[in-house]
């Protein structure tokens, strides 16, 4: 890559600005000694079209004009084939900046699954705490002094209402804390309010909260508008990267690589630079350098979608209680049709609010796979959500269930598969021995040094929550792992 410039040499590089990314930059700078440099591929906060898009927690805007996502299209089942639509945040503070401000942990019992050193439980909890200010619940549980705030409706409307006083009715008890589970205590099921990080109308994703208020360090540089198309590795040590972005072509050179480009970024980097399955890297061209199974074991919730015909329920977040259950289903009331949360648009008589059931334990697994040597050239995403029977009876017993929740008081539709967007596991954690694991537990890619994967990629299997505050927190708990 003759004559490509050639930016200053940082002793960490973060690929992302994401939910991750964020805060593994923020807490890496705190050494005024160690220079970091963030690269993202999306705008940076100043541009003016970032900020009215991501602020305004009643809206989602992932829509077809947004300038702060990427869309995938990801096969959804195999029996018959269905196709859908996967987006990611492409903006400082990644999918955080985007969401509908969903805040719940994942649980204990995700963590004793796992069974990974340095992942218990007690060694996560300091982390959640850390990252949150909760405005409801004080006491050993629940952080005080964190940036993001976290907080819950107390009194429901409109179609929220009409879906908690179904679910009280028939008989599911009240649930007053879905992030006050603790280990050794079975999870309590039922209806509860989501705590939500967004503060008067405002969502506080972790962008906002942790990475800009820290770019006035002299040590952090924002690289924004950037894409990373490739990881230079030499000798066995991850040494760089290449950039693409308005500027040309340009080469970052740093004694230590951090992917937080999210599960499908940070999979897609990885096997465009030769770190992946040999059989994918040579049918689409790539040199192999380290043959590792990343991609080859993707995790998501699938869910299901049921219409119903509530009216809707305008200048809210998108959902404000869920409905958890002891066969491992969370039922989500949308406040709105899908068109409204997007755009913001008008009321359109078509666009009506719906039912979510989502499977959070689901057994069935993916794959994601690149198929040229061109970054530009999206990967292939096969959700497989139809593939394990068990899955697909449960997600129908949900759907049935949705639909005597709503049927007493209004029209129910046809339910429909699609996705909850909360893919994990394209490059998993696990212990020595472990055949399906590309970092070790320390975040570290095997038999790459220098390089480490610190977001929802690493999550072995995807939570038993949304897993956006467990990515926070990953990113919290991991930068400990890259200090030199």
């Amino acid at each position: 890559m003759q004559g490509d410039a050639v930016g200053a040499f940082s002793d960490v590089l973060v690929i992302g600005a994401g939910s991750a990314g964020s805060v593994v930059a923020e807490r890496l700078s705190r050494d005024e000694s160690c220079r970091v440099t963030v690269v993202e591929s999306g705008p940076a906060p100043s541009d003016p079209r970032v900020r009215a898009q991501i602020t305004n927690a009643v809206r989602m805007p992932i829509g077809a004009a947004s300038s702060v996502v990427r869309h995938y299209t990801a096969k959804l089942t195999d029996h018959p084939v269905r196709h859908g639509h996967v987006m990611r945040g492409a903006v400082v503070g990644g999918s955080g900046a985007v969401n509908g401000g969903y805040f719940c942990r994942a649980l204990p019992e995700d963590f004793e699954r796992w069974s990974l050193p340095g992942w218990s439980w007690d060694d996560v909890l300091p982390h959640f705490l850390a990252i949150e200010s909760d405005l409801d619940f004080d006491g050993p549980l629940h952080g005080s002094a964190g940036p993001i705030l976290v907080r819950r409706v107390s009194e429901f409307d409109g179609c929220t209402a009409s879906f908690v006083d179904a679910a009280t009715e028939m008989g599911y008890p009240w649930v007053a804390d879905l992030n006050g589970a603790e280990p050794g205590k079975p999870p309590e099921h039922g209806i509860g309010a989501v705590p939500l990080n967004i503060n008067g109308g405002i969502r506080i994703g972790p962008g906002g909260a942790f990475l800009q208020p820290a770019l006035d360090r002299p040590n952090l540089t924002l690289v924004a508008d950037t894409r990373v198309i490739r990881i230079r590795i030499d000798g066995g040590r991850a040494t760089g990267v290449e950039c693409g972005g308005t500027d040309g072509h340009l080469l970052l050179a740093a004694d230590r690589v951090v992917l937080c480009a999210g599960a499908i970024g940070s999979a897609q980097l990885l096997m465009l630079s030769g770190i992946g399955p040999e059989d994918v890297l040579t049918a689409a061209g790539i040199p192999v350098s380290v043959e590792l199974p990343v991609g080859a074991r993707t995790s998501d919730h699938p869910e299901w979608v049921v219409p119903v015909g509530w009216t809707p329920t305008h200048d809210l977040p998108p959902v404000e209680a869920i409905l958890t259950t002891p066969n491992g289903l969370e039922i989500r009331p949308y406040t709105r049709g899908f068109g409204a949360m997007v755009d913001g648009a008008a009321p359109d008589p078509a666009d009506r609010p719906h039912i979510g059931v989502a499977l959070m334990h689901p057994r069935s697994r993916g794959r994601l796979r690149v198929v040229s040597t061109d970054p530009d050239a999206a990967p292939v995403i096969e959700q497989r959500y139809d593939t394990d029977p068990h899955d697909v009876a449960a997600l129908s017993a949900g759907a049935e269930l949705a639909r005597e929740l709503a049927s007493t008081t209004t029209t129910v539709g046809r339910a429909t598969w699609s996705t909850s967007q909360h893919l994990c596991g394209s490059a998993p954690m696990g212990s020595d021995g472990d055949a399906d694991a590309v970092v070790d537990e320390r975040c570290a890619v095997r038999g790459v040094d220098g390089l480490w994967v610190i977001d929802g990629s690493v999550l072995p299997t995807v939570t038993g929550r949304g897993p956006h505050a467990t990515i926070v927190m990953l990113g919290h708990r991991a930068a400990d792992f890259v200090v030199a």
